[in-house]
Formats: structure tokens, C-alpha cells, sequence
């Protein structure tokens, strides 16, 4: 390399780590518009879950086909990438394949490396087939068109081409298969460029390093458009991830406020009046992502929409129109709009538009069972029904919306305290039927 190729190779690592960081600035802004819940606690059993999940991926095993492969791509994609570390070095000093000095440990890695990219590539193409040939149900639920189905294959095209790349860049570099050792794949893919001359050759190599470190830096600040933010976001979502046994609910703080008004004697019935004009009541429930939490903000950001959670959901299977994913994208889809609606004015303008009606309807909310499936199924520990409830809620206790049979449920359970049409002295005479 002459010191203009180390320059433009600066410029280029400026440039995308720096685009990087300023997405990760603004992912950082998205999720913290949701309200402040606290998730410190247990921090042992936090590091566990994290660990179990994110990097053991301990609830990919459920099933066994997918999880192999995707453990080969995440383990294989991760450890070639330590050849980053050289091509770092290598661009910014002008060096070639710096760190061979360290002999036959070099070779090992380099070695493992080629097998390991080997791999990721018949494991993307088996991931190829299973979407576009065996055409798996889940990956073609109505959510899944335009950019959702498009973004899963753009991936899949991106590590062939860095894998295929890695091994075209070590196939073509005369010295290191001079050396015929390291080169487990790579030497197999020689036969290609039989007759080429050592300038052809020396072009090939250097256009592929180029192009697969660009790739890489393309691929890093694809990644906040992508689905797979997941690969950055499963380890704070799974540390964060909620620890209560799965179905129990919380409670609203501001409505344990309410009863606490309404029971003690003592209170002041003016403490939940606003002091001033300006303030706003605690609203009930969700109505936009504003509403949430930021951990269900950050849900929606790491959803890897596999759809393990919608092909398990009870309600989707029976045709209803409820999705466990789908609700995690448009949550997200509102987040950024949301986001670039501040980014646009300096703050947030009403755009007459939230996430209730205008992205997720009612019909949705109420086919949701609570049956907890989509959380237990899903590989990183991202919780749907937590923003279903939240929703419920508003709909119920801010719009006094909910459907016939829960509105009569609940005017019986008012009326006569119990969840039937009978009145309280009656309750009791099943017994001497």
C-alpha cells in the first residue's frame, strides 16, 4: 500500500465507525422516550440470563435445525472478524498480513477461520432455502413483505459475499498459499486462477480486501435499519429482560395511587389534582410508544421477527388477527417515526397520529389470550404481551372501550361481586340443587 491508500482506507474507517456511532446516539435518544422502569435488581440472575440466552442461546434449542445453523453463523460470522483486527492494522500502516510473525498460531487461526467461513456459507444457503424454496409459514406471514421479507435475504446475500470474499482474498494471495499452511479451504478454490498472472492475481486479492472491508463497515451501519440490530441489542435485552415468574402482571402505580386516595381516610383528595395548568394527569395504559417503557422500546428494536412467537400464538393459528411480531414491527415503526419526527423539528410536533388505532387496532388487542406463548418462545427473551396489556389498559380505563362480554364481566363484578348475571344472596344456591 502507498500512503494514499492509507489515507483513503482512514477516511473510509472515519467515516463509517463515525455514521456507526451517530445511529447508536439515535437509537439510544428512540429508547429512551419510554418511561423510566427500574431493571436493576438481581443483578446475578441478570448476568445469567444473559449469558444463558444471548450468548448460549439456550432457547434456540427448542429447535434443533435452526439452532445449529444459527449457531454456526453467529460463532462462525464473530471469529472470522477477529481477521478484522489485521486488515485494521494492515490498512492504516501500509503492512500485508501483520501478524504472521506469530508462525504456526497464525496459521491455526487463519486456518480455523477459513473453515468456520466454510460453513457460514453452507449455513446461509440452507437459511436461503428454507425461506425461498421450502417456504417456511412463518417467514411469509402477511407482516413480512416490502422491506421486512427483503431485509432477511439482504443479510443472507451479505455474508456469502464476506465469506466468499475472505476465502477469494486468501485463495489469491500467492505468498500465504506459498506457504501451504493455514490455507484449508482456501486452497481448493486455487485451481480457479490456474494461468493467471502474478499481477492478476495481486489485483484480485487487494480488490477483494477492499471490498470486504467495506462490506464490513456497510454491514455494521446496515444494521440499524436491519432486524438484525439483534446481534447488538439480545445482551441488554436479555439483562433487562423481565425475571417475574411468566403471567404475573404488574400493577399500574398511578391506579394504586387512585385506591390509596379512595381507602385512606388521611389522604389529601387534592394530591393527584396537576399543580398547574400545564400538567398532565398520568395517563392509564398505553396509547403511544411514548407510553411505554423504554424496555419495551428496546424490545421492539431487538425483535429479530423469526416469527417463532406468532407460528406458537393461539390466537394467529385460529385465524384472528393478532400477531405477537408483528406487533413488536409496528411498535418499532411508530418508535421511528417518532424519532425522526424530533430529529426534523428539535422536538416532538403532534402528528395526529400514536401507536393505538393508527398502527396496532383494537381487534389485534383483544385476540391476544395472554397465554404468555410469544414470550416463552422468543430466542431473546422479548416480552409482546406486556405492550398488549398496556394497550388493554388504556382502552379499558382512559376509553372505557372493551368488548361486550368484559364490559358486562365487569359491571357484574360491580353490581353483584362476582363475574355472573346473579345477585349476591343467590350465589350459593348450586349447593342445594
Amino acid at each position: 500500500m502507498n500512503y494514499l491508500d492509507n489515507i483513503a482506507f482512514a477516511i473510509l474507517l472515519v467515516l463509517g465507525i463515525g455514521f456507526f456511532v451517530k445511529n447508536v446516539k439515535k437509537l439510544t435518544r428512540n429508547i429512551k422516550l419510554g418511561k423510566d422502569v427500574n431493571r436493576t435488581d438481581n443483578s446475578k440472575a441478570r448476568w445469567k440470563n444473559m449469558v444463558m440466552v444471548a450468548i448460549g442461546q439456550s432457547k434456540m434449542v427448542k429447535r434443533p435445525i435452526a439452532a445449529i445453523l444459527h449457531i454456526i453463523v453467529y460463532v462462525g460470522f464473530i471469529i472470522v472478524n477477529i481477521e478484522v483486527i489485521e486488515i485494521l492494522i494492515d490498512g492504516l500502516f501500509g503492512t500485508h498480513r501483520i501478524l504472521s510473525f506469530l508462525g504456526g498460531f497464525y496459521n491455526f487461526l487463519i486456518a480455523s477461520f477459513e473453515l468456520l467461513a466454510f460453513l457460514v456459507l453452507v449455513s446461509v444457503t440452507i437459511f436461503w432455502l428454507r425461506r425461498m424454496v421450502l417456504r417456511i409459514p412463518r417467514f411469509w406471514n402477511k407482516e413480512m413483505k416490502g422491506f421486512p421479507k427483503n431485509d432477511a435475504l439482504y443479510i443472507l446475500y451479505f455474508e456469502m459475499v464476506l465469506m466468499s470474499l475472505f476465502l477469494i482474498m486468501n485463495a489469491t494471495d500467492i505468498h500465504f498459499q506459498e506457504m501451504n499452511s493455514g490455507n484449508l479451504i482456501s486452497q481448493f478454490l486455487v485451481p480457479i486462477f490456474d494461468g493467471f498472472s502474478v499481477e492478476s492475481l495481486h489485483l484480485i486479492e487487494r480488490t477483494a480486501w477492499w471490498i470486504h472491508i467495506i462490506g464490513i463497515l456497510i454491514f455494521l451501519n446496515y444494521l440499524y435499519y436491519s432486524k438484525h440490530l439483534h446481534i447488538l441489542l439480545a445482551f441488554p435485552n436479555t439483562f433487562y429482560a423481565n425475571l417475574n415468574v411468566i403471567g404475573k402482571l404488574d400493577n399500574l402505580e398511578s391506579v394504586k395511587n387512585e385506591v390509596k386516595l379512595m381507602l385512606d381516610p388521611d389522604a389529601d383528595p387534592y394530591a393527584a389534582v396537576p399543580e398547574t395548568e400545564n400538567d398532565v394527569p398520568e395517563k392509564f395504559g398505553a396509547s403511544d410508544v411514548t407510553d411505554l417503557n423504554w424496555v419495551q422500546l428496546m424490545n421492539a428494536y431487538t425483535c429479530t421477527e423469526c416469527g417463532r412467537c406468532t407460528s406458537s400464538c393461539p390466537a394467529n393459528q385460529t385465524g384472528k388477527e393478532l400477531s405477537p411480531r408483528a406487533i413488536m414491527m409496528k411498535t418499532r415503526d411508530r418508535l421511528e417515526e417518532v424519532g425522526n419526527n424530533i430529529d426534523k423539528n428539535g422536538k416532538f410536533i403532534d402528528d395526529g397520529k400514536q401507536l393505538l388505532n393508527d398502527y396496532i387496532t383494537p381487534e389485534e388487542l383483544w385476540a391476544c389470550t395472554s397465554c404468555n406463548a410469544c414470550v416463552e418462545e422468543c430466542p431473546v427473551n422479548i416480552d409482546p404481551l406486556s405492550i398488549i396489556i398496556d394497550m388493554r389498559r388504556y382502552l379499558v380505563m382512559e376509553e372505557s372501550s372493551a368488548p361486550q362480554e368484559l364490559n358486562m364481566m365487569m359491571t357484574n363484578i360491580e353490581n353483584n361481586g362476582a363475574p355472573w348475571q346473579y345477585n349476591q344472596m343467590d350465589r350459593l344456591n348450586w349447593k342445594d340443587e
